[in-house]
């Protein structure tokens, strides 16, 4: 399963225009909202999981973030923002690893993923994933997670995925995080459709 979703989006990021998926947003505004109302600082650790050759880091850039670094599955992605970046890819870490591969050497302060958790359909690998984050957060850091809602699709490029609510992620979250907030939020993609997505914060107790 594992060489196979990795083959899957190397191939994704190697044949499709950054246009060409549905996840493109030019800014992510969703996103950098969260940055703003929670004052996070210039200089906290942040990650961003699945980010791909997403405009957040480009973003985060602009604003002044220095401690910024990437994981994606897909080599080729991370090649893709490299290019884009150039010089400013230097205050960026960037990690090509399956997230549940992925043994973090550091805390962050922020751990950020759009789009990406909801790829993972077991419960096994769904609990990997909360073990991970638990010891990667710093006490008091943020989680800002977003994926599709229950009223959103049922795949994602290709995929399977799991739909999530609020309940769902208090459920998964709500025993070693403090939830500030969740709301849902419609995503037009390229292609004139409509995804909708839920998007939660946490805080690390």
């Amino acid at each position: 399963m594992g060489n196979s979703k990795k083959e899957h989006w190397e191939k994704v990021f190697a044949t499709k225009q950054e246009i060409e998926v549905s996840w493109y947003q030019h800014k992510p505004e969703t996103s950098l909202n969260f940055f703003k109302e929670n004052n996070i600082s210039k200089n906290a650790k942040i990650i961003d999981i699945g980010g791909g050759d997403s405009y957040l880091i480009d973003s985060l850039l602009e604003l002044g973030y220095v401690n910024l670094f990437l994981l994606d599955i897909s080599a080729n992605a991370i090649e893709r923002i490299k290019n884009r970046l150039g010089e400013k890819s230097k205050n960026v870490t960037f990690i090509v690893s399956d997230i549940l591969d992925f043994k973090p050497e550091i805390t962050f302060d922020v751990w950020h993923d759009r789009a990406s958790f909801h790829f993972l359909t077991s419960d096994n690998d769904i609990v990997i994933y909360k073990n991970l984050i638990v010891n990667a957060i710093a006490t008091s850091g943020f989680l800002f997670i977003g994926t599709f809602s229950e009223n959103g699709p049922l795949k994602c490029s290709g995929l399977e995925i799991t739909q999530y609510s609020e309940a769902k992620f208090e459920t998964i979250f709500g025993s070693e995080f403090d939830k500030i907030n969740c709301f849902l939020e419609n995503h037009n993609t390229p292609f004139d459709t409509i995804q909708n997505f839920i998007f939660c914060t946490y805080k690390k107790k």
